[in-house]
């Protein structure tokens, strides 16, 4: 382990100041992704500045609007067992305990759900080139062992794909992202929040330097009667996704008059096409249309030898999904199909 420096932080400002205060440091809050990012050697910091003393940002609450600002400081148990989460967002509850162990999700705060790094093996293996660790020596997935890597929006710096089971289902809710920062306060919606490798995939995010994630808000629409997570993977426990899907319709009868879809495992970001969404307004929930929505959600998708099975496997994960958020309530709480 690289020795670095320790502090804690009260308030954003203090958080803020501190951080850029040293060369080269980071916040800490769960810490279960950036210590192990810091034991493998992957990242090094200066210092760590504890932010978990900001009490501000460990509620969950409503808003004026109807919708909720969740905290990100609040851990991912605490989230998805939250009686408005619960009851509100049950897409959201039921994609974060889909996602690690209860140990992990007892520590991990939401805000480092939304920035932890990718898993890929190559990644964490510091003597494989990795253009995301080491920008410009190659990317030794594309020819290498790449079964758990991206069929979309990859490039030819990198195909890694981002790991969060939160996130999909964030993206679905159209969540917005608050930030603070040392010259100003924004908001970033999460469909943006992620970016995709293109000639920068080191840079995993819009977030900027010296900037701080405060909270999440979701919108009032949650979904709630008919919705669905899905989690395709290669054993049950704590195992990341090969293909997820994030999925809530509103209905009037068996027509569709809303859908959102997101899907995780295939891209350097949560994966939603609005075009699908609006295809599927109107028409039936079935099948057919599931179908036909899953085509323009997976155009463009390539496979690189070991991974070509994930376009198949998107493709009916995004029907079977779409079938199953008709009758949320056939669903087992926390069951997920392994491959």
């Amino acid at each position: 382990m690289n020795n670095f420096a320790y502090s804690r932080a009260h308030t954003v400002t203090d958080a803020i100041e501190q951080l850029n205060s040293h060369g080269h440091s980071q916040f800490i809050a769960g810490g279960t992704n950036v210590i192990d990012l810091l034991k493998y050697f992957i990242t090094s910091a200066d210092a760590l500045v504890d932010i978990n003393p900001i009490e501000e940002y460990h509620s969950i609450e409503e808003m004026e609007d109807g919708g909720i600002r969740i905290g990100a400081l609040v851990t991912n148990a605490d989230t998805a067992y939250h009686p408005l989460v619960e009851q509100r967002y049950p897409l959201l509850a039921k994609a974060i305990l889909a996602g690690a162990s209860p140990q992990i999700r007892n520590m991990a705060t939401n805000g480092g759900n939304l920035l932890q790094r990718t898993r890929c093996y190559y990644f964490y293996d510091t003597n494989a080139p990795c253009n995301k660790r080491e920008p410009g020596s190659g990317c030794s997935a594309i020819d290498g062992y790449n079964r758990i890597m991206a069929i979309l929006g990859t490039s030819e710096q990198c195909i890694a794909v981002f790991p969060s089971d939160m996130c999909v289902a964030l993206a679905a809710l159209d969540a917005q992202v608050n930030v603070s920062g040392p010259y100003s306060d924004h908001t970033i919606p999460l469909v943006d929040f992620h970016r995709l490798p293109g000639d920068t995939p080191h840079l995993d995010n819009n977030l900027q330097p010296g900037e701080i994630i405060t909270s999440i808000d979701l919108p009032g629409q949650g979904f709630s009667r008919n919705y669905s997570y899905l989690k395709l993977r290669d054993r049950n426990s704590y195992a990341f996704a090969l293909v997820s899907v994030a999925t809530g319709l509103e209905l009037e009868g068996d027509v569709i008059r809303d859908a959102r879809i997101a899907l995780g495992g295939v891209a350097h970001k949560p994966w939603r096409v609005p075009e699908a969404e609006e295809f599927l307004r109107g028409k039936t929930a079935s099948r057919e249309n599931f179908g036909a929505a899953a085509d323009i959600i997976l155009r463009g998708a390539t496979g690189f030898m070991h991974n070509n099975f994930k376009i198949e496997l998107a493709k009916r994960a995004i029907i079977r999904n779409g079938m199953m958020a008709l009758h949320p309530e056939t669903q087992l709480p926390g069951a997920q199909p392994s491959l």
